[in-house]
């Protein structure tokens, strides 16, 4: 028999992380460099504002193209949390996609997986995408409680008989036999007028 392995939604895998990032040099130029290896980043030049724009549509890229994953681990988590030292928590709560840049800097752009208690104490992070829960199986439906037979009902409150007498009831009810007497039939004399 062979088996194949299977990810289950409860094993945690790293949180990733996206880092764009300006490099300044000495001649006044610069360079765009993306933690992703394979991304094409534009050629040293001195026109900054021309490299910011394109690190921050880089950035926002990686965050539209990934999808947040509920079963991801808290990227800051596994740093040790380095991001906000002066806060003590604990990773819990579910995953969020975050966009951490400090505008003043205009520098590094950041987009990670984190959860949900870490990213509020991340500076200058902004929220961009929270991981779907996983649906539920509708519960089955419960069983359906028997429904009493309704007989026809007749005006004055009573009720008509059900279609006749159980097997049971005419094994053993004996017949009723009516009270009335047999009638009589009348002979017409002939002669008198109808």
């Amino acid at each position: 028999m062979t088996t194949a392995y299977s990810e289950t939604p409860t094993e945690r895998v790293p949180g990733r992380a996206w880092t764009v990032r300006i490099t300044g040099h000495s001649d006044r130029s610069a360079t765009v460099s993306c933690s992703t290896p394979a991304c094409r980043m534009p050629a040293r030049s001195k026109d900054l504002a021309a490299l910011r724009a394109f690190a921050a549509r880089h950035a926002a890229a990686h965050a539209r193209a990934a999808t947040v994953r509920p079963h991801a681990g808290c990227h800051c988590g596994s740093q040790g949390c380095a991001a906000h030292p002066d806060t003590t928590a604990h990773c819990a709560g579910a995953v969020l996609l975050i966009l951490r840049h400090d505008a003043t800097v205009g520098r590094v752009w950041s987009v990670e997986e984190v959860c949900e208690t870490c990213a509020p104490l991340l500076a200058h992070a902004t929220v961009l995408a929270r991981a779907a829960t996983p649906r539920r199986r509708p519960a089955p439906p419960a069983p359906a409680a028997p429904v009493a037979a309704v007989r026809p009902s007749i005006p004055g409150g009573f009720s008509a008989p059900a279609t006749g007498p159980t097997e049971a009831e005419s094994r053993t009810a004996p017949a009723r036999r009516s009270r009335r007497a047999p009638q009589r039939t009348r002979r017409r004399r002939s002669g008198q007028a109808h």
